[in-house]
């Protein structure tokens, strides 16, 4: 079993993928972001051939784009291929969210 100390690979950056390299796996991947306080203008987006679960883990998100709402922490939501969202941290505090990825049926390349 391997351990991966996914916060500590965060450094400055605002975004940690841990995937492929890692792990040596295309199968799956998982993003742990940060946003700072009211940052907005994240954009989400999957790609071709790829799923996603976003997973707000600290702070409230609004959502808009392909998928307008709020989502709240402790909240989930699926994107799919090309379907974009943009994201805003609505808090006055660091929000935190993971991104778990994969291959859609038939998306493998």
């Amino acid at each position: 079993m391997k351990i991966f100390d996914v916060k500590a690979n965060l450094g400055d950056s605002d975004e940690y993928i841990l995937g492929a390299e890692q792990t040596g796996s295309h199968a799956c991947y998982l993003i742990y972001g940060t946003m700072k306080p009211k940052e907005k203008g994240r954009d989400l987006k999957p790609g071709r051939g790829h799923e996603e679960l976003f997973l707000a883990i600290k702070g409230d998100f609004l959502v808009t784009g392909h998928v307008t709402g709020t989502i709240k922490e402790g909240q989930a939501m699926h994107l799919i291929g090309e379907e974009t969202t943009q994201l805003e941290n609505m808090t006055d505090a660091e929000a935190i969210y993971v991104l778990a990825g994969g291959h859609s049926s038939g998306g493998h390349h």
